[in-house]
Formats: C-alpha cells, structure tokens, sequence
C-alpha cells in the first residue's frame, strides 16, 4: 500500500498537468489553415413569418416619426430659442396629410417635426386634439410621393387571444415592429394628476415602450385597430402590460378634430360632481350619478330630468342616473364614457331612480365642451 501512494500521487499530478495544458496541446495539434464553414441551406420562411415580413413590409410607410420641441425664452437676454421635448410615433390617416398621435406626445410643444419612413421632414401643424381620449391630429404638407394611410379595421369585434402587430419608434429607435396578443379588452386607465380617466382600452402584451406612443396597433390583417397609448411598469420600460386607444373610438373622434379641431362630447345637459357623487353614493348605498342641477333648455331638461331643489329651507334630492342603455354607471366618469359610445343627436334611455322610484327617460344627446 505504501509504495502504491507515490504512484498514484504521480498519476494524479500528471492528468492535473495535462488538463492545465491540455487547451495549449491542442492549439498545437489544430491545423491553423482551417477551413471557414460551410453554409447550411435554409429553405423556404414558415407561412406565419412570411405574413408578419409582409405586414410590416406593407405597414412601415405609413408610420412616422415624431419629435417635437418647445419654445423657451432666456431670463436673462430674452433671447427666443428652441429646446427639444420628446419624440413619439404617428401614422398617415388620409390623402390630406393629416397625422394621428396620442395627445401626450405633443402635449406642451411649440413645434414639432414628422419624419416619414423615407428619410423626408416635414413641419406639422395642430388640427385638433381631444385629451379625453389622447388622440391628436397634426397635419403635414406633402407634395409628390405620398405616403399611403393606414388601412382602417374595427375594435367592437376583437377577441381576447388574437394576434397583433405594433409598429413605433421606442427609444428613438425607429421603425420597430413588435408583436403580441390581445391580452384584454375595456379596461380603464386613470390620467395622471388632473388628466381625465380613459376608457375602452385595448390590453396587449406586445412590447411597448417609450417612444412607441402614437403609433398604429394592427390586427393580422395589417388594419389599424387601435393607437398605442400607455405601458404599465413601474421602471417605464415595457413590462408585458401595454393599452392602446381603440380605433373604433379614433373613427369617432378623429374626423370631428379634422371637422372642428376640438372634440365636442355628447352630453345630457346635468352638472354632478364626482367628489362630491362619492360621499353621496358611500352615504346612501346608491351606485349612481346624482343630478345637482339640469342646465336650462338642455336635454336633461327637455327630458325631465330633475335636481336638488330649495324649498323653504329644505332640500329635495335630485334624480340619480344609475343605467344608460342598460348598462350600469356608478360615477360620473363611467357616465360620460357611455355616453362617448353615441354621437350628439342619438337618442339614449336612461335608468333613473329619485327616492324609491325608478323609471326610464329618453333624452337626445347635446354637444358639450
């Protein structure tokens, strides 16, 4: 056993030896002049990579690139100049040259810049903007060569589970084309600070980060059914949770922006307050919008609306609007985003419930501001 103990002692120093050398060993024994590898052949694209080349193929001219800048003046020699802002995306709507983005990506602005997939910058100008439901419409002038608009889809039809295709500038990295899902539909996504609730989002799950705002949501098909809007992350990069504007609601908005360059919202003609409708609704168990006035010769008015009334000292609760068409409001957000679903003119049926009575009023819908 004793004399064994070298030798294997020896045997193990020598494999450690050859492992620590043995990379430079073979080095030696490779032939230096090797020869480059061959190239194996591919064959043909799988059909569905054919149809996502194809989409964005036919897609990438008729999304933009925006940056927009703001003027600012100097304290101290009241000298005028020009600062960059941010940038986003857009997309060709029409003929004319007008431009869809979200209201956010030119929010603030003085000046902003459109740059189509060809190279070409234009100057925009506003046409419109509806923060209510952050869409905006620049419009740029372009002579020959012009770019084609986006062909129009629907949103009332989509499925949760179906493909999507989106098409931006993240990070200023332009002309990027990711895919997903419909991950869910109508959801709610609360504006910042004083901003406005929006309604009837799209969910997917497609990447979308900064710089991708504005930019054409498409379905399979490569129509246009929603604008890219929002990212939720709490680190603002893409965290799989991505909302678009859906189209149906850009094919309501966008044409009154081009029309009037504001977007008048259908309205009954009632003042509520939505602090104020909480308390209330916490107060008395009753999910709805409480009516504090009826404007004189509005809809509401017209229809038989009623609100709180002053009588000797006493107050008579108003009517609360608790259904529209069916379907339920609990606040005067929900309120105004159902009746965003119908045009001024449209006839709407109202649940109406004052005290222990509930009945059903028709009232035809007013422009509001």
């Amino acid at each position: 056993m004793s004399r064994r103990l070298p030798t294997l002692l020896l045997l193990l120093f020598l494999a450690l030896l050859a492992w620590q050398f043995w990379p430079r060993i073979e080095s030696w024994l490779t032939p230096s002049d090797a020869a480059p590898r061959l190239v194996t052949a591919r064959g043909d694209l799988a059909e569905d990579e054919k149809s996502t080349i194809a989409l964005f193929e036919n897609s990438r001219g008729s999304v933009v690139f925006i940056s927009t800048s703001q003027l600012v003046r100097d304290a101290w020699t009241r000298n005028v100049f020009s600062t960059p802002r941010g940038s986003g995306s857009g997309f060709i709507w029409d003929e004319a040259g007008h431009v869809v983005t979200n209201f956010h990506v030119i929010e603030g602005a003085s000046q902003a810049t459109v740059k189509l997939a060809d190279g070409r910058d234009y100057q925009a100008s506003l046409v419109g903007a509806s923060p209510a439901h952050d869409i905006a419409v620049l419009r740029i002038g372009v002579g020959l060569k012009r770019p084609a608009p986006v062909p129009v889809g629907s949103s009332h039809d989509l499925k949760v589970g179906q493909k999507v295709f989106a098409i931006g500038n993240p990070f200023g990295l332009d002309w990027t084309l990711t895919s997903g899902i419909v991950s869910a539909l109508d959801r709610s996504l609360p504006g910042e600070q004083d901003k406005p609730t929006i309604e009837h989002l799209i969910q997917t799950d497609a990447a979308i980060n900064p710089g991708n705002s504005g930019g054409p949501l498409l379905d399979s098909a490569g129509r246009l059914i929603g604008i890219t809007t929002a990212i939720y992350s709490p680190s603002g990069a893409s965290a799989g949770i991505g909302f678009a504007v859906p189209v149906d609601t850009v094919m309501r908005v966008v044409p009154e922006l081009i029309k009037n360059g504001r977007y008048l919202r259908p309205t009954l003609g009632i003042q509520a307050d939505e602090e104020l409708n909480r308390r209330l609704s916490a107060a008395t168990g009753v999910h709805g919008v409480f009516v504090l006035r009826v404007q004189a010769d509005s809809a509401a008015e017209k229809a038989g609306l009623k609100g709180v009334q002053m009588h000797e000292g006493s107050i008579e609760p108003g009517d609360i609007i608790t259904e529209v068409e069916g379907k339920s409001v609990d606040n005067l957000s929900r309120l105004l985003t159902r009746l965003d679903d119908f045009k001024v003119g449209d006839n709407v049926r109202l649940t109406v419930r004052n005290g222990e009575r509930t009945r059903e009023v028709s009232v035809t819908l007013q422009p509001g501001g």
